[in-house]
């Protein structure tokens, strides 16, 4: 029997989500040989290089870093076979070719944000609150060539609140990612880790939910949907990429709002406003309450500190 600290460990990650997890890592004394992250990437009005937050945490623990442009790279990988990992570990990444998640004897663990099989895909945090689900989770899984299908090691669940944004979500998700994967790895090295295949959670009866990439389509509010729905899209995508509907023709975000159910004869996506202390447009069965946003141009703010400076189109 072994110790977390006996592992040869790859961790493999690239923003913020991925840092509570290597940092847990590091915290409990682990042997990371290696750190693999995204190149830096020009951002920003000066188009500076920019490092990514796994990257500028492991500049500061003084670990070993690879930034490969292509993960099939021949240089690249004779260095991560030079490594001799025992296990790599994988947070919010990219996908990895069979040659990369194969490479270890004891395979590649992934940390995702969600209870597997639920919400396969690159963004399960947004897609739970946008559902309308009241509890989602964190699973450890072994990677295999299906994305997200692999058989599932430990599993935590945690409750959404009922006003809850995509933002708070994730930063209790990253936590208890953190820690999942942390008794997830002290298994293994002990010997007790035991895999379960998905094939054996999934319900026939009921289909998988699946968590694609946001695209701005998804972002764009249909003010035919209601209330409930609409509220949940926008804290489901706040802060980032935000919903967002139109204003006197420029793009306005809405970062939060409350949601209304009541009867009126406005058309669905009208807005109402005292032009001082409210902002409400109107859905099918209701309106949606604007209470933080952003117009096209200009800063974000609370709503009664934009109708102050703000003259409506009449």
């Amino acid at each position: 029997m072994s110790s977390i600290k006996d592992l040869r460990i790859v961790f493999m990650g690239t923003p913020d989500f991925a840092v509570a997890s290597l940092n847990a890592l590091v915290k409990e004394g682990s042997n990371i040989l290696g750190v693999i992250t995204a190149p830096d990437k020009p951002a920003g009005r000066g188009m500076q290089l920019q490092q990514s937050a796994v990257k500028k945490y492991a500049l500061e623990k003084g670990l070993h870093i690879l930034q490969p442009e292509k993960l099939k790279n021949p240089t690249f990988l004779e260095e991560l076979e030079s490594l001799q990992a025992d296990v790599q570990i994988v947070v919010a990444f990219r996908m990895l070719p069979q040659i990369v998640w194969n490479m270890p004897p004891m395979g590649t663990i992934n940390v995702h944000a969600s209870l597997l099989p639920q919400y396969r895909g690159a963004a399960p945090i947004n897609w739970a609150i946008i559902n309308g689900e009241k509890e989602t989770g964190v699973t450890t899984f072994k990677l295999q060539h299906e994305i997200d299908t692999g058989n599932i090691l430990l599993q935590e669940k945690i409750s959404i609140s009922e006003d809850e944004t995509a933002g708070e979500l994730h930063d209790k998700l990253k936590e208890l990612g953190a820690n999942v994967l942390v008794k997830t790895i002290r298994s293994l090295a002990d010997g007790t880790l035991s895999e379960l295949p998905q094939t054996e959670i999934l319900n026939p009866e009921s289909e998988a939910k699946h968590a694609p990439k946001i695209s701005t389509e998804t972002c764009k509010i249909d003010w035919n949907k209601n209330a409930e729905d609409i509220f949940n899209l926008t804290r489901g995508l706040s802060p980032y990429p935000t919903a967002f509907t139109f204003l006197d023709g420029k793009m306005l975000k809405i970062f939060s709002g409350k949601k209304e159910i009541i009867t009126h004869n406005l058309a669905t996506g009208d807005y109402k406003t005292d032009g001082k202390t409210y902002l409400k447009f109107a859905c099918s069965n209701g309106f949606i309450q604007c209470t933080d946003i952003q117009l096209q141009g200009k800063k974000r703010m609370l709503t009664e500190d934009f109708l102050r400076g703000y003259k409506f189109n009449t």
